[in-house]
């Protein structure tokens, strides 16, 4: 790896920049170029039918202006274009935006498509960039200027002889490896062939076509120009940023700030080597942050599922916000502070969202709350028992969770992989509400006696004997305790009892949990599940005790 072949990008000389004290408050103009950037980087293009579910996928998230393609490029382009005018799929608050070279039967073809259309933009360009200019077309200055110049009067002449309602578009690519100066002049060029006003502005396109340079040096270079370009109140600036070095989406946000109004992007970044900015990413950086971004993600599977089927890509599970596992905690210091923050959320009845490691609710991108914790041998008690709690009604108690988590793990652990919530659910019948050896309980009597004691008469096996044993005691539990005592001269202290109801009304179970400790200071819990609450304490006992004689 020679470093030395590489030299570094130029930064500005620009004092003058007020950008990074600037706040994004508003979405700006959204413009989706999946159709044309993404579909070119294809290696299999999009089919017509493809192209159309592309489309109206578009549409229905909310885009209002949409670049199709390159009629002129290809059959199935121009095929395409016709299809959505001539079947009316294009909603009449939706502009379609067609590329075209600056050729002129390029421009004419492209106008040809056109036809119908209720709102377009003619969008022209011409690479500017000091490499292109030297290597590719070893053209000068003036040559370059010339075809851009070109560009725009003949769809200007095309627009005006069939007064036709187009916006124009034009484009200096390669905008980022351009000397800035040169950039303006040739923009301002095309700004006085196209004569636009504050009634019908220009858009002026400044691309980093391949991304060159840290985001703050492009937000230099859109700051700069806002502040230079003449007629500034007749034009739209725009960006259209691709992702080489891994920075489009800071670059795209820093030159909004900067003063661009309009982001050209593509859905998941899709786009020629390293791809364009992605629109979903950056539209839900402004939602979390409180911004309308005035395009609907709230069913991000869904758009997720059509998209891989039409590009034949998958999403990648950490992608922000719409992969699979961008809303899912192993850790287990992780699940436990996402815990107590929907707890503490739900406790405080608070609008705002405020849960820790979790930066927008998953629900308001359709995710369901099943996802947001996930076990494996990484996790930890809080993770175990918020999956308990939220898919199955268990409250265990705070000191039985340290116990069940290292159960959890360690069955993960032999397993090599993530445990469904039916498996953790499986684990917690098998080591406490199905452990019914030595003791079982096959029938229970409970009555009081007129001094306030509660009497126990039951039925249960030892080591699958079926005995008889009475108690007395304050309560249930103290009661059944002294005739286990009795029985077997066992002994344990019962040291804490909690229980909770799963369900409501007559269809609510009542579940006990207890925890006990025997001689040498080791405790063990118990949980039993019966409609009855008392025959539930009952079976957490016995539980209980049923651990303690496994160890």
């Amino acid at each position: 790896m020679n470093n030395k072949k590489y030299k570094p990008y130029p930064v500005m000389n620009f004092k003058e920049r007020t950008w990074p004290d600037k706040v994004i408050t508003k979405a700006p103009i959204w413009c989706s170029v999946d159709l044309r950037d993404g579909n070119q980087a294809l290696d299999i293009p999009m089919n017509i039918d493809q192209k159309i579910r592309f489309f109206e996928l578009l549409i229905e998230i909310g885009l209002k202006e949409i670049e199709v393609g390159f009629p002129s490029a290809s059959a199935v382009e121009y095929d395409f274009m016709r299809k959505l005018i001539e079947e009316d799929r294009i909603p009449d608050d939706v502009t379609i935006q067609v590329l075209t070279q600056a050729r002129e039967h390029l421009i004419k073809k492209t106008f040809e498509s056109l036809e119908g259309v209720k709102k377009g933009i003619v969008h022209i360009y011409n690479s500017t960039s000091t490499l292109q200019r030297n290597v590719v077309f070893r053209m000068s200055k003036n040559e370059i200027t010339a075809l851009a110049v070109n560009a725009a009067r003949m769809v200007m002449e095309l627009k005006e002889k069939n007064n036709l309602p187009y916006g124009i578009q034009y484009t200096p690519e390669s905008f980022t490896g351009t000397e800035m100066d040169y950039a303006l002049e040739i923009c301002e060029a095309v700004i006085d062939v196209v004569s636009p006003n504050p009634e019908n502005k220009l858009i002026v396109n400044l691309p980093a076509t391949v991304e060159m340079s840290t985001p703050n040096i492009y937000a230099d270079q859109i700051e700069w120009f806002c502040k230079n370009i003449k007629k500034r109140e007749s034009i739209i600036i725009s960006i259209h940023s691709h992702n080489d070095r891994g920075s489009s989406l800071a670059a795209s946000e820093f030159a909004v700030m900067a003063g661009a109004e309009r982001v050209e992007g593509t859905l998941f970044g899709n786009g020629e080597r390293t791809g364009n900015l992605d629109l979903i990413t950056m539209a839900l950086n402004l939602f979390s942050q409180g911004v309308d971004p005035e395009l609907d993600f709230s069913d991000i599977d869904k758009i997720s599922r059509i998209y891989s089927e039409c590009v034949r890509m998958d999403i990648h599970p950490r992608h922000p916000y719409a992969g699979e596992l961008v809303y899912s905690a192993f850790s287990g210091s992780h699940q436990d502070a996402i815990n107590k923050g929907m707890a503490a959320r739900i406790k405080s009845k608070n609008s705002l969202w405020e849960v820790p490691y979790l930066p927008v609710d998953p629900g308001d991108v359709g995710r369901t709350y099943r996802s947001i914790i996930r076990i494996n041998s990484q996790s930890g008690k809080g993770g175990v028992a918020y999956v308990m709690e939220k898919e199955f009604g268990f409250e265990l108690p705070v000191a039985m969770r340290s116990e069940f988590g290292r159960i959890i793990q360690k069955i993960a652990d032999e397993k090599g992989k993530e445990l469904s919530p039916e498996d953790i659910r499986n684990a917690f019948e098998e080591n406490y509400l199905k452990i019914n050896s030595p003791y079982r309980l096959n029938d229970v009597k409970i009555s009081m006696d007129a001094g306030g004691k509660t009497l126990i008469e039951a039925n249960i096996n030892v080591n699958s004997e079926k005995i008889e044993i009475k108690g007395e005691g304050n309560g249930p539990i103290d009661a059944f305790a002294a005739a286990i005592k009795a029985l077997e001269d066992a002994n344990f202290t019962l040291k804490t009892y909690d229980e909770h109801a799963i369900g409501k009304g007559s269809d609510s179970t009542a579940v006990a949990y207890i925890s006990l400790e025997i001689p040498g200071g080791r405790s063990f819990f118990g949980a039993g599940l019966d409609p009855n609450t008392s025959i539930a304490s009952i079976k957490a006992l016995l539980s209980a005790l049923n651990r303690s004689c496994r160890k």
